[in-house]
């Protein structure tokens, strides 16, 4: 808004009093509004800030446009302690959007206050305590302050009591106070006054305390007590009085107690009275060596300490028979082993027990009462315990007790005195003893050796049997009592040539187990010693474990993989490259293999013969090839081919019906005449290898190929750009055939990935000892196991085909059937060929053998494709 003095009669400067209070006017002014302001004011008089309090003052109306300045109270204004001058900057606005702001200082004034007391004075009357007999000193300190910081005077009324005070405010006792001449108790009105008149007054309360001038003295003529030990707590000993000079015209105030740190007794502080507080034991030390107990009672007439008297009294201890005899330890182990000869001694009583009492009449005691089962086999003699009987745990007619518990009373002569006090012995015609506890036991003794139930074992187990099985039980006892703990072990035998141990024994229950597979072909028998022992004493069994055999042989046939290749119109009948193959098995009879063609014989070409009763047998072409009319598609055969035995060389055991199956694989690949004709489709043709995933650890494969992708597609961009002005200035003219290339370009793609090598076991054996098959590596002696669905490796087909077809004699030369043909001709051979090889027939897996076959015949067909393909 516009800026105008609205603000009329405004001082710049006020004053106001400390200590104003609340609603006190500081100045008045009035606020003039323009002749437009019909309303009046729109924002009334505010104070926008205030430096530095915010609160202290506020603005009120008088009525109309007249208001004023006042004091809030909060805070009231000190000079002495806040700031002496305000500034307030007040403002004010009409409704005509006028305004005016102004500032006003308010000053603060000094004002003159009366002194104020300070301490314990300014909120309460204080009291002062002062002891009879003290002599004139400084007995209180007082405390006060004038808010302007002026000189204070201090004035004491009435002037007659005998005390003064200084200008400092010093309060002193001017004489020696006598409790029993001088009056109690004191009133003093304190002033204290400012030079201008203004005062204070408080009132202090002053207090004689009365004090004891005379001692007190003892009554009590007797000087020692006597008592017997073992007395209840609370029992009266003496009882002990006094008087206090100070006291006679009252009853004394006298306080009594023990000077020394004895626990057994105690006195009353107020009567007098000594009791006994602690149990008192005339038996122990240092009662046992000085029986006497001096006490020094001290007789006081003020619990906080003043006059006081003392004397001596000595209390002489009397032994009772108080203690039974007691025994340490109060049990008694001991062993006898059995058979022990009668009058043995056990254990001498005498040289555990005793009577502590301190009169030789109190200590005296006898060993009595020797009780407990199988206490007729002992006897106590003057305390000392010896056997009468004969033990032995194997007599039936012995109860079979091991450990036999006595007990012996030792019995007190002397007649107890306080036995209710001892719960834990026992009273026994009126007399106290204590009863000892005696465990003998009787230790037995091995006389027996352990006995087998049978001095030989036959077990007869059958060659399969699983490692780890139980094949049967051995079993000892041992005639002692208690039966001794028999433990088994295997002290001889279980053993072979290949394997150390091949049976364990449980050492508790004598199970047998095997440990290792049996082979009845190798070991029809095992015989091996077993030993029962107990420890000390023991025996040995023999043990024979006959094998039985089963057909658990597989038959082992060569090769068990083959390449074969034949000409599509191969004779009905022939021998297929007069391939031949011979079994083995170990435990079958050589006429009981039987030949299946499991699986890849698509439309039964393939036959052997025999198919059964002979190690031998022979690859037949059974059907001939129909590819003309479309029944055969498939020129790539992988056969798998099953032997099987059913009988044992021995022909004993019918009881197992095992059969066994050996796995040979053949992949034959069918070679078409030249004059077949395949159909196909030309056109553009990819040919991809993939023999494998690269590793991923070999991270420098993706980085090489990647790299090598951006150096082809930037020399290809650079030809290009060289080729482009030529292109341009070769243009043909207008009119000319656009249809015409300039180039013909034809592309062969060839995808390939990185292979991880591995070792290549081009070799396989059976172990002799286990009979499992595993493969090796010419070169480098490597061996793996070879599990019995592995074909062998693809490198090691190619050269099992490479030498079969050399041997054979029946190679057929690449070059001599298609190579006739026409490029056209050709491509469609092979396109037809390479899509049989590499699409496999419905339901039939694809081996090994024709994945390395595939990738051969590929890698021809892209051959013969480039040398036929078009520049």
């Amino acid at each position: 808004g516009r800026r105008s003095q609205l603000l009329k009669g405004f001082p710049a400067t006020s004053t106001v009093e400390e200590n104003s209070a609340a609603g006190v006017s500081v100045c008045d002014f009035n606020v003039t509004v323009s002749p437009l302001a019909s309303e009046g004011v729109a924002i009334l008089p505010t104070i926008v800030n205030s430096n530095p309090l915010t609160e202290a003052f506020d603005i009120e109306s008088k009525g109309g446009l007249e208001f004023r300045v006042i004091t809030t109270g909060n805070p009231v204004l000190d000079y002495e302690t806040m700031p002496k001058s305000f500034d307030l900057q007040i403002f004010v606005e009409d409704t005509t959007g006028r305004t005016d702001l102004n500032k006003l200082t308010i000053r603060v004034i000094d004002k003159n206050e009366p002194p104020v007391f300070q301490g314990n004075m300014a909120i309460q009357t204080v009291t002062i305590y002062v002891l009879e007999g003290t002599p004139p000193e400084r007995i209180y300190q007082v405390d006060a302050a004038d808010p302007e910081n002026a000189k204070l005077k201090y004035s004491l009324l009435p002037a007659t009591v005998p005390f003064s005070i200084t200008e400092s405010g010093a309060v002193f006792s001017t004489k020696e106070f006598d409790y029993e001449k001088d009056p109690h108790c004191y009133w003093l009105n304190i002033t204290v006054t400012d030079p201008d008149g203004l005062n204070s007054t408080r009132t202090v309360n002053i207090n004689i305390i009365n004090i004891n001038d005379e001692s007190p003295y003892f009554t009590t003529k007797q000087r020692i007590y006597r008592i017997p030990e073992e007395q209840s707590p609370g029992t009266i000993v003496a009882n002990i009085t006094a008087k206090d000079p100070d006291d006679e015209d009252s009853p004394s105030r006298l306080f009594y107690s023990t000077q020394s740190s004895d626990r057994h007794f105690s006195i009353n502080p107020a009567t007098g009275v000594l009791q006994v507080t602690g149990r008192i034991d005339r038996d122990a030390l240092p009662l046992r060596l000085h029986p006497n107990i001096s006490l020094t009672v001290r007789v006081e007439d003020s619990p906080s300490g003043g006059h006081s008297s003392e004397m001596e009294i000595t209390i002489i201890i009397d032994d009772v028979n108080d203690n039974p005899p007691e025994c340490n330890p109060s049990a008694f182990r001991k062993e006898a082993n059995e058979n022990t000869t009668p009058g043995t001694f056990l254990v001498d009583l005498r040289n555990y027990c005793k009577d502590i009492d301190v009169d030789s009449s109190n200590n005296q005691f006898i060993f009595t009462g020797l009780s407990g089962f199988g206490s007729n086999n002992f006897a106590l003699e003057s305390g000392r315990l010896v056997m009468t009987g004969t033990i032995d745990l194997e007599n039936p007619a012995n109860p079979g007790v091991e450990v036999y518990t006595l007990t012996v009373r030792v019995q007190d002569i002397a007649h107890p005195n306080y036995s209710s006090k001892y719960p834990f012995y026992i009273s026994f015609d009126t007399f106290l003893c204590y009863i000892i506890y005696i465990y003998i036991r009787i230790k037995p003794v091995n006389e027996f050796f352990p006995v087998f139930c049978n001095l030989s074992y036959v077990f007869s187990v059958s060659e399969i049997t699983k490692v780890g099985s139980s094949i049967g039980r051995v079993h000892a006892t041992d005639k002692d009592w208690p039966p001794n703990v028999i433990t088994y072990s295997i002290v001889a035998g279980a053993g072979t040539r290949d394997y150390t141990n091949i049976f364990w024994i449980s050492p508790t229950k004598g199970d047998v187990k095997i440990l290792a597979r049996l082979d009845y072909e190798t070991t029809q028998k095992h015989i091996f010693t077993v030993q029962a022992s107990d420890q000390e004493k023991s025996t040995t069994a023999s043990v024979t474990v006959s094998v039985l055999e089963v057909n658990d042989e597989e038959p082992v046939c060569s090769p068990n993989f083959f390449l074969l290749q034949i000409p599509v119109n191969l004779a009905v009948g022939t021998n297929i490259n007069g391939f031949r193959i011979e079994c083995q098995d170990r435990d079958s009879d050589p006429r009981s293999f039987r030949y299946f063609i499991n699986e890849g014989n698509e439309n039964n070409h393939f036959t052997f013969s025999p198919s059964a009763g002979s190690n031998t047998s022979r690859l037949i072409l059974a059907s001939r090839f129909d590819y003309e009319s479309g029944l055969d598609t498939n020129w790539i055969y992988s056969l798998r081919v099953h032997i099987t035995d059913d009988n044992l060389v021995s022909a004993r055991d019918k009881t197992t019906h095992l059969i066994k199956t050996g796995t040979v694989t053949l992949s034959i690949r069918v070679i078409p005449n030249p004059t077949t004709a395949t159909t196909t489709t030309p056109g553009f043709t990819v040919v991809t290898k993939r023999e494998n995933i690269y590793s991923p650890s070999a991270w420098y494969v993706p980085f090489v190929i990647t790299l090598g992708a951006v150096l082809l597609l930037g020399l290809l961009g650079y030809l290009g750009l060289l080729l482009l002005p030529r292109l341009r200035a070769r243009r043909p003219p207008a009119g000319t055939a656009r249809s015409i290339p300039l180039f013909h370009f034809t592309f062969c793609v060839s995808l390939q990935s990185m292979t991880k090598l591995n070792t290549v076991f081009d070799g396989e054996a059976r172990d002799p000892v286990t009979g499992r098959m595993y493969e090796f590596n010419t070169r480098s002696g490597a061996r793996r196991w070879k599990k019995s669905n592995e074909p062998l490796q693809p490198m090691l087909a190619m050269q099992v085909m490479s030498s079969a077809t050399e041997n054979s004699g029946q190679r057929v030369d690449r070059a001599e059937a298609p190579s006739k043909k026409e490029p056209s001709e050709k491509r469609k051979e092979l396109t037809a060929a390479t899509k049989s090889a590499v699409k496999p027939s419905a339901g039939q897996s694809e081996t090994p053998g024709q994945a390395g076959l595939r990738l051969q015949k590929k890698k021809e067909e892209s051959e013969d494709w480039w040398l036929s393909s078009p520049a």
